[in-house]
């Protein structure tokens, strides 16, 4: 999502009232009291992904919550996921680390190649602490008319569809 904040802001207008938000997504990590902004080596690495993986600006966990609470969400609730997430990066390498798979990859082309050079860089970011899985929560205000059963409304949107990303 290259709009966060548009991202953040649509995800709190089809929830319903009562309902909750998830986000599950990579971040990077965020920045310490007085810090303004990533270093150049850390940005380094991100914008190689990005290129690799056609991805847009990264943002913080930090970053999420400040828009939900923007957006009106409450009890907002945040998990770092990165040491359940990082051994994927190594066990792809390693699943990949056999004749057939590089010779698949060499003929495959080369934005496959890019893709898999940028395994390499997730986990680096992983490994520096740049990239961090985040799980992000919360849930849309009630707009005064209560529900009889909250547990059937958790996810669900005004339309009856689920958020969950």
């Amino acid at each position: 999502m290259p709009d966060k904040s548009k991202f953040v802001s649509e995800l709190m207008r089809v929830v319903a009232p009562g309902g909750r938000v998830l986000i599950v997504t990579w971040c990077h990590r965020d920045l310490e009291p007085g810090e303004p902004s990533l270093s150049k080596k850390e940005e380094k690495i991100l914008a190689k992904i990005n290129r690799a993986y056609y991805l847009p600006k990264w943002c913080s966990v930090d970053d999420y919550v400040k828009l939900l609470e923007k957006e009106g969400g409450v009890d907002i609730k945040r998990e770092d996921w990165s040491y359940i997430i990082a051994p994927f990066w190594k066990a792809v390498i390693k699943s990949s680390l056999n004749l057939k798979s590089v010779v698949g990859l060499l003929k495959s082309g080369f934005s496959t190649l890019r893709g898999a050079y940028a395994i390499f860089l997730m986990l680096r970011g992983f490994d520096t602490g740049v990239i961090k899985f985040g799980l992000i929560t919360c849930t849309k205000k009630e707009d005064g008319s209560e529900s009889s059963d909250k547990e059937l409304q958790l996810g669900r949107t005004a339309e009856g569809g689920t958020v969950v990303l």
